[in-house]
């Protein structure tokens, strides 16, 4: 078959499938576009899923007139001037690919006016060709509209999923640029039902209240500006230990306020939560990353979501430290919220965002809840300034042992009412940070076995154990080979010698096989022994035992959570108690 050049209809087609995979990257340009544009109000609307159409209109600053039928021209751009531009990318768009891809696989109407043209322009372009030019009067702005996406492409039209899927990429997309330009008003109607609203006040936290709601907002935590060696800065809200999700979903990163996918982020934001959240759960996180733009790389690909760093190692442990540090600094007990907004509250819904909007300013060296709760009756009369109270301590206060349930929890009176504490994950917690502080100082307490353990190995975990033996062996754990896939345990921590040997050892030979990058064999060896040497639940305690075991628990760094993430307490307020009895 002979080489030959392909018709140009047909290579934009192939180009266009590179930029427009589905409806959401013609809203993503294009709200892109409007963004570069300096619109402080975009208005997005789709009607069945973006597949029949999709509107995004904004009042940033127009093509001028001479310029709009150049501006569907591949490779057509205002932003760049030389190759040295890409080595500093400061706009979301670059490449002058958009409006041509998506003008060749639909067909797309523009109105456009600049604030220094009194006529605005209309062009209307269908599978590429420019079909119809004339000048109307509009506001300063532009506006967008996208029909019959993939009308010449019916094999991409195929492909797509349904009209409520589609339509909830889009939603995510404006959201997430909601969370990244919160100093913007951005709209979104579905067949035109209202989404989304922001408010465009500049406040992060507004934003959040606007797309996870009150409830969500006021279990987040602020993250201050913190800068790191090289110019990299780091700030936003996380969400407390006590919202997590089921996938990645809400870790939203943004770098120079692009909305960026990076699996090495994704991590060091999840990594900076361990021991704080349940196995397969994932942290509410939302930062933004601000460096030298001649740092980062973002022509990688068409869609421009991928970034590269040149120092990916200095980005992911800032992104780690911080959002650690703001865990650290703040980590509160599990507890039930009080009801807000009944007769006596005069309005809990104002009484909440008063809080969040007071709690937006924090001091740089300070981290806070962004919203923290209160009782119907705590605010203060309107004649006076509304205060926030101080943030409480990490430790935990001094608690009276009452006994114990089901031989499994522990029952405990305290400032403000009563204390469930699960006793398997409270002593989990205490040994975890013995064994730490143990391996910190002098090493930990190890035990020879008079009959070393046979432990039979598949060839991964085989593999696996010999890759690591050395560092099993600063843990007390002293396994060797004794023939084919047969391996002997000789020594292992003082604790465990009674426990489940063999178990704990398969237990850390299986999560060394199912960890990603994050994985952390000493971490895991860690919790591994914790848990193994920790009292179990089901096992009755004497009232000293139980006693000395809220006493050292009361005394560890991160007490209300086992380092598998579950909470090791559930705090019951007297407020809440007294409304369950009827008392209020």
């Amino acid at each position: 078959m002979p080489i030959r050049l392909l018709p140009p209809e047909v290579a934009d087609k192939i180009a266009a499938g590179e930029v427009i995979e589905r409806p959401v990257s013609v809203a993503k340009e294009l709200v892109e576009n409007a963004l570069d544009a300096g619109a402080d109000d975009i208005r997005i609307e789709v009607v069945q899923g973006g597949r029949r159409l999709i509107r995004v209109s904004d009042n940033g600053c127009g093509i001028p007139a001479a310029e709009v039928e150049l501006a569907f021209s591949r490779h057509a751009t205002s932003k760049l001037s030389s190759a040295d531009d890409l080595y500093r990318v400061q706009t979301l768009g670059f490449r002058g690919e958009a409006l041509a891809s998506m003008a060749a696989v639909s067909r797309l109407t523009l109105t456009t006016r600049p604030a220094d043209e009194e006529a605005g322009s209309l062009v209307r372009v269908e599978g590429g060709q420019i079909i119809d030019r004339e000048a109307l009067g509009r506001p300063v702005g532009t506006t967008v509209l996208v029909e019959n996406l993939f009308f010449n492409t019916p094999a991409r039209l195929k492909f797509l999923r349904s009209d409520a899927t589609e339509a909830g990429h889009i939603a995510r997309l404006a959201s997430s640029y909601a969370l990244a330009y919160a100093d913007r008003r951005i709209t979104l109607q579905n067949n035109g039902r209202l989404v989304l609203r922001t408010t465009g006040t500049g406040a992060l936290l507004d934003a959040i209240i606007a797309i996870y709601g009150l409830d969500v907002a006021e279990q987040t935590l602020i993250v201050p500006p913190s800068e790191s060696p090289g110019g990299i800065r780091v700030s936003g809200i996380i969400g407390a230990p006590s919202v997590h999700r089921p996938n990645r979903q809400d870790i939203v990163l943004f770098v120079n306020r692009r909305w960026v996918q990076n699996t090495s982020l994704n991590v060091a934001a999840s990594d900076a939560y361990r021991t704080l959240l349940p196995n397969g759960r994932f942290p509410l996180v939302i930062l933004h990353i601000e460096l030298p733009p001649e740092d980062v790389d973002v022509n990688i690909h068409p869609t421009k979501r991928e970034v590269r760093f040149r120092h990916a190692r200095d980005v992911f442990a800032a992104v780690q430290r911080t959002v650690r540090s703001t865990l650290m600094a703040h980590h509160p007990i599990p507890v039930s919220p009080p009801e807000y907004g009944g007769p006596a509250s005069g309005g809990g819904t104002w009484q909440r965002r008063e809080a969040l909007a007071h709690l937006q300013r924090p001091a740089p060296e300070q981290s806070h809840l962004a919203m923290d709760m209160y009782r119907p009756g705590d605010r203060p009369s309107d004649t006076g300034p509304f205060v926030v109270p101080e943030t409480p301590p990490e430790r935990l206060p001094m608690l009276r042992v009452l006994g114990q349930v089901a031989q499994t929890y522990i029952i405990a009176e305290g400032p403000g009412g009563m204390y469930l504490i699960d006793q398997h994950a409270a002593h989990e917690r205490i040994r975890y940070e013995e064994l730490r502080a143990q391996r910190e100082r002098m090493g930990i307490a190890t035990q020879e076995l008079l009959d070393p353990l046979p432990i039979e190995l598949s060839p991964q975990q085989a593999t696996l154990l010999e890759a690591h033996t050395a560092t099993l062996a600063t843990f007390g754990v002293a396994i060797e080979p004794f023939g084919g896939n047969t391996y002997l345990v000789k020594r292992v921590p003082a604790g465990l010698a009674d426990g489940d040997i063999i178990a704990a050892v398969m237990e850390l030979l299986d999560a060394a096989a199912q960890g990603g990058e994050a994985f952390s064999w000493e971490d895991q060896i860690l919790i591994t022994l914790s848990c193994h040497t920790a009292v179990r639940a089901g096992r009755t305690l004497s009232i000293e035992e139980q006693r000395d075991l809220v006493r050292q628990l009361e005394r560890a760094v991160l007490p209300h959570t086992c380092p598998h993430g579950r909470p090791t307490m559930i705090h019951l307020s007297q407020a809440q108690l007294e409304k369950e009895f009827g008392r209020r």
